[in-house]
């Protein structure tokens, strides 16, 4: 990254902010994965269909969403740390709950209030609740880390440090395949909610501990301050204007990231539900087999994820206009994306490098995604939009989920369950160019947005 020679930076403790975003995210990927790699467990224990394992992971979606928009709303208004703070003690403690579940009885039906409940639709309506509980809580990790970002970090290490803490997702889906069935084998499927869900609280000590706004932290030196507030996008003088919520519906510019979420948030929903079951039906492979290659595409994810959010800061460095940088960016990504469509004809290590591409794909066009918005909006309106964008996706990932397990359902009774997993990764090949050219048509120049007085 290239610096001003003026304010070169030593502290570097903006960094050190960076990895706490990127462990919140691990933490965050990893308690949502733990209920798709138990997934056998619960089938064995409560007998669920994939429409039923779909309604589950909808409500968790639609939860979500409503939570994006809250949380949205409150970190503008009350700042990253308590943002935070509210989010991870939510998310972590839902996490273990999901525990609760196992002291359901396992007879074939309980008898509630003179009715006679089976246990199947008990347990889907347990899990239905705390699916809620953590939606509504985990919904606070990316307002907050956006909005981190664009207070600790300068116009051209944004879209890096986003990828970075981003890629958090890809660790995370990468460490719970390989821990979560173990703790499940050996303690039950419960103690898995248990300890991956104890993991944010431990995170929490560390942020309560450290984070501050950078004005305000004693670890920041003058110089890196001062690289800090360097190349901003948007004049300070409206770095913390407050403007009523739903007034962010106005700008088109909004809406150009609103529309992208809209449309590639479902690619990755899919793939973190469903691939455990893609390989189980399709493959014949059981997640004690299978999480090495569910363990390897996350890496390819990370690592390539990691060079494309490099990519535009890099072009922004050679003298890009930040419009062509990041535009650019996203095309590369969408042609990245293009290979899933041929997962159903691949071998298993082919379709790893396939579904690894898309994935890197995915994660590199959403914080390419997520940095516009600091591009354009001051930095006490980056959070609502990021919010409202998050929210949108999630509408689509409410339904996504559940139209999957119904169209899998009917594929695997006419015998040809493969055919509607080829039918799925034909979309998500396609997703990618349909959101570039939304957002293109919407905001055709990332540039800094207008304010009122």
């Amino acid at each position: 990254m290239n610096f001003p020679s003026n304010v070169m930076p030593r502290s570097g403790f903006r960094w050190v902010i960076c990895v706490l975003l990127f462990a919140a995210t691990t933490v965050n990927y990893a308690d949502r994965q733990v209920l798709s790699l138990v997934k056998e467990f619960l089938d064995a224990d409560y007998g669920w269909n994939k429409t039923q394992f779909g309604l589950i992971n909808s409500l968790f979606q639609a939860a979500y969403a409503v939570g994006l928009v809250w949380f949205g709303w409150f970190v503008d208004r009350k700042g990253v740390r308590m943002g935070y703070i509210l989010s991870m003690a939510g998310w972590s403690l839902a996490a273990i709950a999901h525990g609760l579940v196992a002291l359901l009885p396992h007879e074939a039906a309980i008898r509630i209030g003179g009715n006679l409940i089976g246990i199947t639709a008990l347990s889907v309506g347990c899990f239905g609740f705390m699916r809620v509980l953590l939606g509504l809580s985990e919904a606070g990790n990316f307002p907050s880390a956006v909005t981190a970002v664009a207070r600790w970090f300068p116009v051209g290490e944004r879209a890096f440090a986003t990828t970075l803490f981003n890629s958090g997702s890809n660790v995370g889906a990468i460490a719970a395949p390989m821990v979560v069935p173990l703790i499940a084998l050996s303690l039950g499927w419960w103690w898995a909610f248990a300890i991956i869900g104890a993991a944010g609280l431990v995170w929490l000590v560390f942020w309560m501990r450290l984070y501050t706004d950078p004005e305000e932290s004693r670890r920041v030196d003058a110089a890196e301050l001062a690289h800090i507030r360097s190349g901003v996008t948007v004049p300070e003088s409206g770095g913390d204007i407050q403007v009523p919520f739903l007034s962010l519906l106005r700008y088109r510019q909004a809406w150009s990231f609103i529309v992208a979420k809209m449309l590639i948030d479902p690619v990755w929903w899919f793939l973190l539900i469903w691939l455990p079951d893609f390989f189980k039906e399709t493959r014949h492979l059981e997640i004690k087999k299978s999480w090495v290659l569910l363990a390897s595409i996350y890496s390819i994810v990370t690592v390539l994820s990691i060079g494309g959010g490099w990519f535009t800061g890099h072009l922004v460095g050679l003298g890009w206009s930040i419009t062509k940088a990041r535009r650019t960016g996203l095309l590369a990504f969408s042609f990245m994306a293009l290979p899933i469509a041929f997962v159903g004809m691949s071998g298993n290590w082919l379709a790893v490098v396939l579904i690894g591409l898309t994935g890197a794909a995915h994660q590199a066009f959403s914080a390419t995604i997520y940095t516009t918005v600091s591009d354009m909006f001051p930095r006490s309106m980056v959070a609502g939009v990021v919010g409202v964008g998050g929210m949108a996706g999630s509408v689509t990932g409410i339904f996504f989920p559940l139209l999957t397990g119904v169209l899998l359902d009917h594929f695997k009774a006419v015998g040809d369950i493969s055919g509607g997993y080829t039918v799925l990764f034909i979309g998500c090949s396609l997703a990618y160019f349909a959101a570039l050219g939304v957002s293109t048509l919407l905001a055709p120049k990332i540039t800094p947005i207008s304010i009122p007085s």
